[in-house]
């Protein structure tokens, strides 16, 4: 009797331990997923505390170093802004002038690792446009309206002092096999479909979606691809979203 005793305290001791082991285990698994979930929080700068009145009825904004900066057709960069840390990055040109191609540091370096990665995934691409001074934009915005008229030119290209060009966060991507041009069929080919599966991996976002022209203000361009962080763009690419729904004045 006195060993089925024992036996069955030993038991009632092993269910008892097993059971505050599990609990002890989920517990542990409970706060290391909040301490994840925390970590993976994304949160993008305030719209209205990015930005300040300007004298021509824009917005001028006050983060113009940020990667996250949000210049659109209401909110411009400051009067001569000129990125701190433009270099050309390191990648196959395809025939096109490497002055063009210059890039903020951080993003050049993101550009040459998508790059190589797409070499290796067997997809040549081309950088065709990246950073654009004030008066490079000034010019090409004039040339626009005298080419194509206003209408196409406010839908495809920025007034001056509100491109994404100025930031130095933004290129202009096609491939050799699409004659390096950019038009909306460059969505289409292989080299557009692989950019817009996978630049985020790298950083990047395609700015100005098909689906979302109201919003952005710009009609489709598959070939703009703008820096702002793996974190960030990864957050934007698995929701579906752009910069302006997660960055909307407080009074919408």
């Amino acid at each position: 009797m006195r060993k089925i005793n024992k036996l069955v305290w030993g038991l009632l001791i092993l269910i008892v331990g097993l059971a505050l082991f599990f609990r002890n285990q989920n517990y542990i698994n409970f706060q290391l997923k909040r301490i994840n979930d925390a970590n993976s929080f994304v949160k993008f700068p305030n719209y209205n505390d990015t930005v300040t009145e300007a004298e021509d009825g824009l917005q001028e904004v006050t983060n113009p170093k940020s990667n996250l900066v949000l210049v659109n057709k209401e909110r411009k960069l400051p009067d001569e802004y000129e990125p701190p840390d433009l270099i050309y990055p390191i990648v196959p040109l395809h025939g096109v002038n490497k002055e063009k191609t210059l890039m903020r540091k951080e993003a050049a370096h993101a550009l040459e690792n998508l790059f190589e990665r797409a070499e290796a995934s067997g997809v040549k691409l081309t950088p065709v446009s990246a950073y654009r001074s004030l008066d490079r934009q000034q010019s090409l915005y004039n040339y626009y309206i005298q080419i194509h008229g206003e209408d196409w030119t406010h839908s495809f290209s920025a007034v001056p002092g509100t491109s994404e060009h100025q930031t130095g966060l933004s290129i202009d991507v096609s491939s050799p096999s699409f004659g390096n041009k950019l038009e909306q069929e460059f969505g289409e080919t292989k080299e557009g479909t692989w950019l817009a599966a996978h630049a985020h991996e790298f950083g990047f976002v395609i700015r100005y979606p098909e689906d979302k022209v109201e919003l952005t203000k710009y009609n489709y361009e598959p070939w703009h691809i703008r820096y702002i962080g793996k974190k960030y763009a990864t957050y934007l690419y698995k929701n579906d979203l752009v910069l302006e729904e997660v960055m909307k004045p407080k009074n919408n």
